[in-house]
């Protein structure tokens, strides 16, 4: 049985293409004492793994020749400890293949949620960090506005609907007016702007005319220099990425800073999802409350085969997407 994997044949230097990963076939690994040999289920696709590419970050820098890291929901087909059984459904820092080994102590068991694709998406990373970056890095309070940067991607649209769970007034900011509209209409946000359009600034005003408390900023860049200009003192900014800058040899920033933060007295904090997670179990109650109740739809945005993975983080960072994006390489048990 060979084991199929994808790695980065070669850094790029500006946009990410096809020509930069290649497909190898292996065999599959065995388990060492206190390992588990997993077989991946579901490969998350975030913007970050773009970042991994420039340099070390809160993880180890990409090399040519990696395998392309990435986050995991596995089944457990053979333990060689007393932690995991076959058959489990784990979570797991993992690479881009049909099978891994991984130290059982650095394995998370999951629930048995169905579909366990709900387990990446409003269950996984991207509502774990949509409710911790708002809620416990922005405190938003019911009757603020609520900016959101990508409010059509994974963690945006999140964002935004429990923002309104929490009785904010919400805003998007997303590429163009079909996913603008999609925003506002399925999602329920209060209005959305789109950031393709000459004008943000002005479209921020006439949709912001009170001005914004929080900002959710997912983007960095010319958005982020933007919306710092429509911050209500005391406003708060919560970091969560810059796709923006992820896929260029260019990166800009923000150009007010840190003029308006002293002058507005405005509050900008980063964050990793990792930060809060003694806090998960909170998090993971409050978000199936909402779901329950309507209040959080969920949409996922699957590609199937492992060898579609490229494609999909390209496709990622050019913004196709709406809501979560995943990789399925194998079946749910």
């Amino acid at each position: 049985m060979t084991n199929r994997m994808i790695a980065i044949s070669e850094l790029p230097k500006g946009e990410l293409t096809q020509a930069h990963f290649t497909a190898l076939d292996g065999d599959v690994p065995a388990a060492g004492d206190g390992e588990v040999l997993l077989r991946t289920i579901l490969m998350s696709i975030d913007a970050a793994n773009r970042s991994w590419m420039q340099g070390a970050t809160y993880r180890d820098a990409v090399k040519a020749g990696d395998i392309m890291p990435t986050y995991a929901i596995c089944e457990v087909m053979e333990s060689k400890s007393p932690k995991l059984n076959k058959g489990d459904i784990v979570a797991s820092e993992s690479v881009w293949a049909e099978y891994v080994t991984r130290p059982a102590h650095k394995v998370q068991k999951l629930p048995d949620i169905r579909p366990l694709s709900n387990l990446m998406s409003v269950y996984g990373i991207a509502g774990k960090t949509a409710f911790h970056g708002l809620v416990n890095v922005a405190h938003p309070i019911a009757g603020e506005t609520v900016l959101v940067s990508a409010a059509a991607g994974s963690v945006g649209g999140y964002v935004g609907q429990i923002a309104k769970a929490l009785g904010c007034r919400v805003v998007g900011i997303a590429g163009g007016a079909e996913k603008c509209g999609w925003v506002v209409d399925t999602l329920g946000f209060d209005a959305c702007a789109d950031y393709r359009e000459p004008g943000l600034f002005k479209a921020l005003r006439a949709v912001c005319p009170d001005g914004v408390d929080v900002y959710f900023d997912n983007v960095g860049g010319a958005v982020l220099e933007t919306a710092l200009a429509v911050m209500n003192e005391r406003g708060r900014i919560s970091c969560c990425g810059a796709i923006s800058q992820y896929d260029t040899d260019a990166p800009t920033g923000p150009r007010n800073l840190p003029g308006l933060v002293v002058v507005k007295r405005l509050r900008m904090e980063g964050f990793i999802v990792m930060d809060f997670a003694k806090q998960d179990a909170t998090a993971l109650r409050a978000l199936q409350i909402w779901v329950n109740s309507g209040q959080i739809k969920v949409f996922e945005d699957i590609v199937e085969g492992l060898d579609s993975a490229p494609a999909a983080l390209i496709g990622l960072l050019a913004g196709e997407n709406k809501g979560k994006r995943m990789v399925r390489v194998g079946p749910d048990p």
